[in-house]
This record gives structure tokens, sequence and C-alpha cells, in this order.
């Protein structure tokens, strides 16, 4: 059996305001087209359809769209779990129409492993591979909270909570195992020693529930993770994998390769793991450096390579404030217009040691540039100058995530 392991899609996500409908389309075009080409028989889908719980109607058609075109392909199952952007109701919603396609969504957890675990059969009814769909567990999944506990003791009832519930499927996939069918999970967290981007919220209170590679059990012949954008093997484990977001969805992207894992089993057993690597359509690009250096770049930039124009962050280094800085940079903008839009321009960088009061006051960064969590931090600082925030960041980030979790209930 052919398997294709993809996650993080966030439909209907936006730069600065900007949507990326276009690009995701393209994504989902190739996907169609590669999952004809290669074979796929199995389709894992790792959370996070959506960048927002309440997606808009266009990132809703590219959803059903595609899972309109998937069922006329070769692939005879799709497998899909909700994430820590999506919201349960909105994956759950279809949930009895879709599995008449053999179209199977777990937006949310189940207290019965039993309603996470999938058997896929053949077109002759025989049972070829287990999937333990497990999606993004949320703090209400996994523990309960306690008064007066502190970090370390939240952190560790966290933890524990996440390897319980994959621990539970083991009873059940051993009698599978005996009769050599291969088992997959699947997951959306931060596993520790993963290698996070900017465009990844926290989840669990910080990221505080990291659990390890060697805290899977090993019944599971592949481990298919999402929630961190870039592709990636868990400790190295060759068979525990992120496959990262299909388009880069901050400017911490940029040098990142996007690829979908393709899995073979044969014999009850992972034969072969490879990546195909995803087709960029639009370039995000970095321009930072001393002025001169930013022009030349920005001059010297070919865009030929992608059918949309690029979108570009900059941040000019100068020796001291330039007060025409911004007339010269949309001087050479201009010349490129056609292959290059600047989407953020982040402040100048000063490097004389010596300046004014003036020069010394740090430049409101947008709003749009910054999380919540960001904007908070930065409250806290001119508020409480000399205090440890770590605390009250934690308790914010705990905030956020019960919003979160009470708004998509």
């Amino acid at each position: 059996m052919r398997v294709l392991h993809t996650s993080d899609w966030h439909l209907g996500q936006r730069l600065v305001n900007l949507e990326r409908n276009e690009e995701h389309q393209h994504f989902l075009n190739w996907l169609l087209q590669t999952i004809e080409q290669e074979q796929v028989e199995v389709l894992l889908m790792s959370g996070d359809v959506f960048d927002s719980g309440a997606p808009s109607n266009t990132a809703l058609k590219l959803y059903y769209d595609f899972l309109r075109k998937v069922c006329a392909t070769c692939c005879r199952h799709i497998i899909i779990t909700g994430g820590n952007h999506d919201s349960i109701s909105t994956l759950n919603a279809p949930k009895e129409l879709l599995e008449y396609f053999n179209i199977h969504v777990i937006g949310g957890a189940s207290p019965d492993p039993l309603d996470e675990l999938i058997e896929l059969r053949n077109e002759q009814g025989e049972l070829q591979l287990i999937v333990c769909a497990v999606p993004f567990l949320r703090d209400r999944d996994v523990r309960l909270s306690l008064p007066g506990e502190t970090t370390e003791e939240r952190e560790q009832r966290i933890k524990q909570g996440i390897a319980n519930h994959y621990h539970a499927f083991v009873p059940h996939t051993q009698q599978y195992k005996m009769q050599s069918i291969p088992v997959v999970a699947m997951g959306h967290l931060f596993a520790a020693g993963g290698s996070a981007s900017e465009s990844e919220k926290e989840i669990h209170v910080g990221n505080l529930g990291q659990i390890g590679a060697d805290q899977f059990p090993k019944e599971f012949d592949y481990v298919a993770l999402g929630h961190l954008h870039r592709p990636q093997q868990v400790n190295k484990t060759h068979h525990i994998r992120y496959s990262g977001s299909p388009i880069p969805l901050s400017f911490s992207e940029v040098s990142d390769t996007k690829v979908v894992f393709i899995l073979d089993f044969k014999e009850g057993k992972l034969t072969d793991l490879r990546e195909l690597e995803i087709p960029c359509c639009r370039k995000l690009v970095r321009f930072k450096g001393p002025l001169d250096k930013v022009k030349k770049q920005i001059a010297l930039y070919d865009n030929s390579a992608y059918t949309l124009q690029a979108w570009a962050e900059l941040q000019v280094e100068l020796e001291a404030p330039l007060p025409d800085l911004n007339q010269q940079l949309e001087e050479v903008l201009k010349l490129k217009e056609a292959d290059l839009q600047l989407l953020i321009h982040r402040p100048p960088i000063i490097q004389k040691s010596r300046q004014t009061l003036e020069q010394q006051v740090q430049e409101e960064a947008d709003l749009h540039i910054l999380s919540e969590k960001e904007v908070f931090l930065k409250r806290c600082q001119s508020s409480y100058p000399d205090s440890d925030h770590t605390e009250l960041l934690a308790t914010f980030s705990e905030l956020l995530e019960l919003m979160q979790d009470e708004s998509e209930s």
C-alpha cells in the first residue's frame, strides 16, 4: 500500500493581509497530479487544514473542491485530522457524508481510542493498513487543571497525558501486528527536538507538551506529524516525521524546501520512504544589509522561475539615519514592480554607537506583524521593566489557548 503524508495546509491564510489562495490552489492541483502519477492509495493530512477556526468561503471551497476531485483518482482512502488552528465542529460537520466517500475526518479527540482507529481495506475487502488518527490534543483532552500546580508539574502532566493517549492504542493494535498489518499513527503536536519557524502558534502553554520520539509506542511503523512547518525527522528517528507546510507561511521559511512524504508498506513493514519536492509558484524573499547591498540585490532579483509576483521583507542597516531612505528604496523597487512587491519594511538598524535620544527611541512595529504574545510582552516590559515576565507569559499563553478552545467548542 502506498501512502502520502502531508499537513499544515492553512487554507485561507493571509500574509500581511494578502491572500494565499492562488498558491494553495497551485499546491492542491499539484497534489492531485502527484496522487495519480505516484498511484497513491492513502492520503494522510495531519492537521491545520485551515488557518482559522472560522475559514472563509473561499478556503472552504478550496477544501471541498479538492475532496471532490481526489475521489475521482486512484486514492481510495483519505484521513484528515484536526490541528490547533482548526475548528472541531467545522471539520466534523460533514463527517458522516464524507465517510460515504472513504474520507475519514477526526476533528477532535475522543476518550475512546477506538473512535480514532481506522481500518483500511483494499478493493477485495482485505485489511491492509491501520491508522491511529490522533488530532490535536487540547489541554482538556489530556489533563485536568489542578489549583496551585507549578509550571514543571503542569508540563509533566501535559506530556504524560499526550503519551498516555498514544499508548492507549497498543492493546488494540496487538492483533493487527500479529497478522503483519502495518500500523500508522497521526498527530498534531510539538515534538521535542523539532525545529520551528515564526508561523507556528504556540500550543500547550508555550509548547510545554513536547514529547520525544521514544514516547511513541514501538508498535507504530510510521508516525505522520503536523504542526511544525519545516519537514524534518523527530530526534533523527527515520519513521517519525513532520511533512511541513506545502507553502512558506512566513519569511522565516524562505530557505525551506517544501515536501510531501511517499511511504510504501509491504508485508507489514515500511519498506520505502521518500520525499517529493513541492514546486513553488511564489517566492518569499528577504533583503537585509547595508543600503547599497540591498539596492543591488533588489535590482538583480530574478523572478523568472516563478509564475506569481514575489513578496519581499526588507531591512536596511545604516550608520546614521538617512532622510531620503524610503525614496531611494521606492525608486529601485519601482523598476522591479512586475516581479516584486514589498510586504514588510522593517525599521532600519542604526549601527552607529552614539545616537541622539530621538534616534534611540525604538520605532513602533506594525501590529499586524506582531503576535498576541509579542504585544503582551511589550506591554509587560513597558509597565514592569525590571521584572521577570516568565510566569506571566506562561499564564497569558494558557489563557489564549483556553479562549481558542472555548471558541471552537
